[in-house]
């Protein structure tokens, strides 16, 4: 990460050398368009704090179940649509569920629209891009989490 600083850093005074006035502008337009998402993304925090507090892991895994039927898939992509987890939690919470026996399609299922689907964020996205944009979006990045954990549910009853 501290790469990436460095890399912007530099980025930054090439910018201010080639062009004062245009860099300044630059960082003015950015820092109002940060001041105008700051309000609905600290909303988005809140509300995934609140979230990750009263879902506890072990009630998803219990839920989630054992077999790879399709009552656990819907299910699962539906925990995963409505949930958000930055992915270094997600990861090893897949990995916890593996554990516990829950079939790769649904951790695919879950973790995919985990990461994809936004229905905690979609406010924040409305605001932005407009609903139908952020509806368009969700809905195909749900398509998207289904069409991979069929995937993973062909290849595991080939493997398994």
């Amino acid at each position: 990460m501290t790469f990436l600083y460095i890399i912007t850093a530099l980025s930054l005074l090439v910018s201010l050398v080639f062009n004062r006035k245009k860099t300044g502008k630059a960082i003015l337009s950015g820092a109002k368009k940060l001041w105008k998402i700051t309000p609905p993304f600290l909303s988005v925090l809140m509300g995934v704090s609140v979230v990750l507090y009263l879902v506890p892991q072990e009630m998803i895994s219990r839920t989630l179940g054992g077999s790879s039927n399709f009552a656990s898939l819907i299910t699962a992509s539906l925990i995963g649509s409505i949930t958000f987890m930055p992915g270094p939690i997600v990861y090893p919470l897949c990995r916890i569920l593996v554990n516990q026996g829950v079939a790769y399609s649904i951790i695919a299922a879950f973790s995919t629209t985990l990461m994809m689907v936004g229905a905690i964020t979609f406010p924040m996205e409305k605001s932005l891009f407009g609903w139908k944009f952020a509806l368009m979006r969700n809905l195909v990045s749900y398509c998207i989490g289904l069409a991979i954990a069929a995937v993973f549910f062909l290849v595991q009853g080939v493997l398994i």
